[in-house]
């Protein structure tokens, strides 16, 4: 299974972001070494890619977190319990990997 983080320069959520991201993969067994970051740098490559903000958390070419807003090359923010923040929870990231290998 291929994994991507879509990121924009600058994005102070980046480096968390894969850090998260390579330990809830590690943790759930998959291989983290196949995550691979893509810096998303013009305005046009959001809409291209459908990128919602960064970070965005790709597995196999889908959205782990899909949203209806335009794509934007902003920050993103992520619900988590009565409030949002920057990276999704653990447990968020854990159950979007796990809705990835059920199926749509």
């Amino acid at each position: 299974m291929d994994f991507e983080l879509r990121t924009f320069p600058g994005c102070p959520n980046s480096g968390p972001a894969l850090k998260l991201f390579r330990e809830v993969l590690a943790a759930d067994g998959r291989d983290a070494e196949s995550l691979t970051v893509h810096e998303v740098a013009s305005e046009r490559e959001p809409k291209e890619l459908q990128v919602r903000g960064s970070p965005s958390f790709i597995a196999e070419g889908r959205d782990l977190f899909p949203a209806e807003s335009a794509p934007v090359l902003s920050c993103r923010l992520y619900r988590t319990g009565h409030s949002a923040a920057g990276l999704p929870s653990v447990e968020s990231l854990r159950n979007a990997l796990r809705g990835i290998d059920s199926g749509p």
